[in-house]
């Protein structure tokens, strides 16, 4: 069960401290791994692509024809596949809001803006077997989709039985070509070009510590998402919040795996407490209580704090991907929050709300990150050109300071491209 804590500026700190540790590194035995198969890869081609598929997944990759995704979308259950439509049409809206568009700006003989483009071509790494996750799909895919991503490649592991869900919301999010192909030689795959399956631009999507080396190692060569920790909630709560929500929504964090993350911070003492005893009764129901069990004594927490600015600032220095303020006041209390992946306002917006339904991305940065990282956008997938136009009257006005610059840098062919013009 979580343990209460009275914070007093230390014993806070060495919890959250531990938390930040708990993913720790990739071993050197896993990198040295994935290195050698993609550098096989690199070299050999879809033949190293088959060779590491029969040796890890028994069969060869496959493409998934157009035929299979309409049988699976006919087959999902129906009120899966409307709840997946539902959630598509919820995604495509909220990203279509925020989509960056080409601008420019004309000032006195200059044309300067910005041209927005999406790139030609991504890859979504979808896991499988009892780790596939439909709504995955769709936040990869749709912000894609309408960032004007040219062509989607969805990989996903060769399973016996190739997950229903995952097969019609490739569909339902309208995803170009899918492949049976899993593990780092799928990564290796979208980074080179391997037979049928394209190079891609950006690989995204979840997967075990071997996809996740893979992706770390290719970075540079395509781009990456991010590199995701386990998962975690952090929850702001004072004595107006229900303790069975805040409880319900530290156990929904705590079924991910054993090294998620929940932790309460709260003004109110008999709000931990009835927090603490509702986790016990929870529990009791879960079908994966034995999991939630390991990370909340592990990794969860319930910290009792003096103020609401004090959970503020302990928020920031956490940064968690997911937080959820439940106050009297939780627009209000927003305003004191710098670090978060997805914010959850009052008693009526659970995280699991953003998992599925809301709208915005579920892929957040872990680990701290949410101080530096967004969560995945159609931003994710828009590559921006600088347009700069000058007319002569305009250049002539800054072609002297020009000169002085380029000097200064001992870099006088710089200096002479503009002085040539000078001279016409």
């Amino acid at each position: 069960m979580p343990q209460i804590i009275y914070a007093d500026g230390v014993v806070e700190k060495e919890l959250l401290a531990d938390m930040r540790a708990r993913a720790g590194e990739v071993g050197s035995a896993v990198n040295a791994a994935v290195s050698e198969i993609l550098a096989d890869i690199a070299k050999n081609g879809y033949d190293a692509v088959c060779k590491y598929s029969e040796k890890f997944d028994k069969v060869l990759p496959r493409e998934i024809k157009k035929e299979e995704l309409e049988k699976a979308y006919s087959d999902c259950d129906a009120d899966v596949r409307n709840s997946l439509e539902t959630a598509a049409e919820n995604i495509r809206l909220y990203h279509e809001k925020m989509l960056a568009k080409t601008w420019e700006w004309e000032n006195h003989g200059t044309k300067l803006g910005q041209r927005v483009r999406g790139l030609s071509r991504v890859g979504i790494y979808v896991p499988g077997g009892t780790a596939a996750y439909p709504s995955s799909v769709l936040m990869n895919a749709i912000p894609a989709k309408v960032a004007g991503v040219g062509e989607i490649i969805m990989v996903t592991p060769p399973t016996e039985n190739l997950n229903t869900a995952v097969l019609a919301a490739a569909k339902i999010a309208g995803i170009d070509r899918v492949f049976a192909i899993g593990g780092v030689q799928a990564v290796g795959a979208l980074s080179y070009g391997a037979g049928d399956i394209p190079r891609v631009d950006k690989i995204v999507g979840p997967g075990n510590a071997y996809v996740a080396a893979a992706k770390r190692l290719v970075y540079g060569t395509v781009d990456i998402d991010m590199i995701a920790g386990p998962s975690e909630i952090l929850i702001i709560a004072d004595e107006s919040a229900n303790a069975e929500y805040v409880a319900a929504d530290m156990l929904s964090q705590a079924e991910h795996d054993k090294l998620a993350s929940s932790i309460v911070l709260t003004t109110s003492e008999e709000l931990a407490i009835k927090v603490k005893e509702a986790v016990s009764e929870q529990l009791k129901e879960r079908k994966r209580a034995e999991i939630i069990k390991e990370s909340l004594e592990n990794f969860g927490a319930i910290i009792v704090v003096d103020s609401i600015e004090n959970a503020a600032e302990i928020a920031n220095e956490v940064a968690p991907e997911h937080l959820e303020i439940i106050t009297k006041n939780p627009r209000a209390d927003m305003e004191l929050i710098e670090n978060a992946g997805a914010i959850f306002l009052g008693q009526y917006s659970p995280e699991p709300l953003g998992d599925y339904m809301a709208g915005p991305c579920h892929v957040l940065p872990t680990s701290g990150t949410a101080r530096f990282f967004s969560p995945l956008s159609t931003d994710s997938f828009l590559k921006k050109s600088s347009v700069i136009e000058y007319t002569q009257e305009a250049l002539m006005e800054l072609a002297e300071k020009i000169e002085i610059l380029a000097y200064a840098e001992g870099l006088d062919a710089h200096a002479n491209s503009i002085t040539v013009r000078r001279k016409k």
